[in-house]
């Protein structure tokens, strides 16, 4: 079977991505692979190309867009900690929805001020608009089901399972679009597996039952979910400025809850209010500083760094939960990083790198 995502046309005439994407890499703000194949005829330049997303079409070298990365990523974490500490006084359904209503008001005044400076007011086309509203629904369910699977584990354990992600977008791959899966790909997912399977049985060991159960699944359905917007991310960082994809991402996770908000989402208390307004501040300036760091970098330089969020993840866990870093999830996270880059690495005899983009990047 064969077929094409939509969203995937490269602006500059030289590659189009077909939306097969093959290596992966990263955690749950991780990375998705792609292949690239030459068009049949030109590709016009996009009508709401921006001075960064031209920047996307080549490397910037230097160690800049490593540190950014870097500093997005411990943001996230950090933000994590904090959603996880709202989400046990909120919910996590409250949680998402009112840290989306405030990065959302957060980033108006910022996107407003952008779009009549550089588009003289007029809204993105309506193609860049439909990625924004996708990546925002998936997101909506992805970011629900971690943060209530956290409250029922450690941050770090759930920082390790997601890293499944990128290993499972190469199923979909074989799945939706008709794609072989690689020899490599099968042992790393493989040896991924144990590694979930050994961080599985860690928690459970740890804490038996129902919410030990519910936890583990909501953390694995929403690595699924992101292993979807795996193939949206580095577009998406290619049409739209840092601003732009902050802004939409919030507003629009806000409107799709909204419906349900009315009645699952209670009027937080101050402390409350404070939490997750700092959680939207640090997820608006993640979102930013990833955005920005993946629109001047490939993938196989920023890749790897996704892992560091296992570190700061385990750090914000023990500081602030008192959450002890367990062998068994230093075992797992040990088997799925391996597999993972066992699987996403290709070997002597499996062709050459394509010439153009290669990766999709995370948020």
């Amino acid at each position: 079977m064969s077929s094409t995502l939509p969203f995937f046309g490269e602006t500059n005439g030289a590659v189009f991505v077909s939306g097969q994407f093959a290596a992966a890499g990263g955690g749950r703000y991780g990375a998705g692979g792609m292949t690239v194949s030459p068009p049949s005829a030109p590709v016009s330049p996009a009508p709401h190309s921006s001075p960064l997303a031209s920047g996307a079409r080549s490397s910037v070298g230097g160690m800049l867009p490593v540190l950014v990365a870097m500093t997005g990523l411990a943001c996230f974490s950090v933000m994590d900690g904090v959603m996880k500490a709202a989400a046990i006084v909120l919910g996590a359904f409250a949680t998402i929805f009112w840290r989306s209503v405030i990065g959302s008001m957060l980033m108006a005044p910022w996107w407003a001020r952008e779009t009549v400076r550089k588009r003289g007011g007029r809204l993105p086309p309506r193609a860049i608009m439909g990625l924004h509203v996708l990546r925002a629904g998936l997101t909506a369910g992805m970011s629900t089901l971690y943060f209530d699977g956290v409250v029922r584990m450690p941050l770090a354990q759930a920082m390790a399972l997601s890293f499944v992600a990128p290993l499972i977008a190469l199923y979909l791959a074989a799945l939706t679009l008709g794609e072989r899966l690689r020899p490599r790909a099968v042992v790393g997912s493989l040896v991924a597996l144990a590694g979930v399977g050994v961080i599985a049985a860690d928690e459970l060991g740890h804490a038996p039952g129902g919410d030990g159960w519910r936890g583990l699944i909501e953390i694995l359905v929403s690595a699924v979910l992101y292993a979807f917007t795996l193939v949206l991310q580095r577009r998406q960082a290619q049409v739209a400025t840092p601003v732009e994809v902050a802004f939409f991402q919030s507003i629009l996770v806000a409107l799709i809850l909204l419906p349900l908000a009315l009645v699952w989402a209670p009027w937080p208390a101050p402390f409350a209010w404070g939490l997750v307004a700092l959680g939207a501040v640090l997820a608006v300036a993640s979102m930013m500083l990833l955005a920005w760091a993946y629109a001047r970098a490939e993938a196989q330089v920023l890749v790897p760094l996704e892992y560091t969020a296992f570190i700061w993840a385990a750090l914000v866990g023990w500081l602030a939960f008192a959450e002890p870093l367990t062998r068994g999830t230093l075992g797992g996270v040990v088997l799925i990083v391996a597999g993972c880059v066992f699987a996403t690495r290709r070997g002597s005899g499996e062709g050459t790198k394509a010439p153009g983009p290669t990766a999709l990047e995370g948020m």
